[in-house]
């Protein structure tokens, strides 16, 4: 039997983004692109973008967390997005894009009040984080097509202009998390 997984879900922006990065650091065994946060059951990214479900786009983590910290990732989330901007992330607008913490326990929630505190407290961000934290309820995953989306499409002018500049920043500021065999 092996180690025990842990879960840990994250919209910050769109999910392609976060599901890039998350696939490269070490420890985590899948990233999932998904809906969450939201009322309608089995949403799909039709209903989700015209921003009336209540969803965000969501990245579901599977992790070993003796690999790698819950705290690792908290620290990796807020690095690779802006956490200050309700419902948007660059040009992406909408609730569906709004930042995130679907937490699976009172520690995860414990861990994210911490981060986003010392965040303020550091004047890391110059306005406030305004990053939405709540339980995780339910989480479906994201139609076929947005799985492993970047890894995928590498050369689409999106992942170029957008998910690059995420991955090079978080290969440079965490690169003792990065898998020994990703490639950025």
């Amino acid at each position: 039997m092996g180690n025990k997984t842990e879960i840990a879900v994250f919209g910050g922006g769109c999910f392609w983004c976060t599901e890039a990065v998350f696939q490269r650091v070490r420890g985590v065994i899948s990233a999932v692109s998904g809906y969450a946060g939201g009322t309608t059951k089995n949403p799909n990214y039709s209903q989700v973008s015209n921003g009336t479900t209540g969803h965000a786009e969501v990245t579901k983590i599977e992790y070993d967390p003796n690999e790698v910290a819950y705290r690792d990732l908290l620290e990796i989330f807020f690095a690779i997005h802006n956490p200050t901007t309700p419902n948007r992330q660059g040009n992406d607008i909408g609730p569906q894009y709004r930042s995130m913490i679907l937490y699976t326990d009172h520690n995860q929630k414990q861990e994210a009040e911490k981060i986003i505190q010392e965040l303020n407290d550091n004047k890391i961000y110059p306005d406030p984080v305004v990053t939405e934290i709540k339980p995780l309820a339910d989480f479906y995953s994201a139609e076929d097509y947005h799985q492993n989306y970047y890894n995928q499409n590498p050369g689409q002018g999106y992942c170029q202009a957008v998910i690059n500049p995420k991955l090079a920043k978080f290969k440079q500021k965490f690169t003792s998390l990065l898998k020994q065999d990703s490639i950025i």
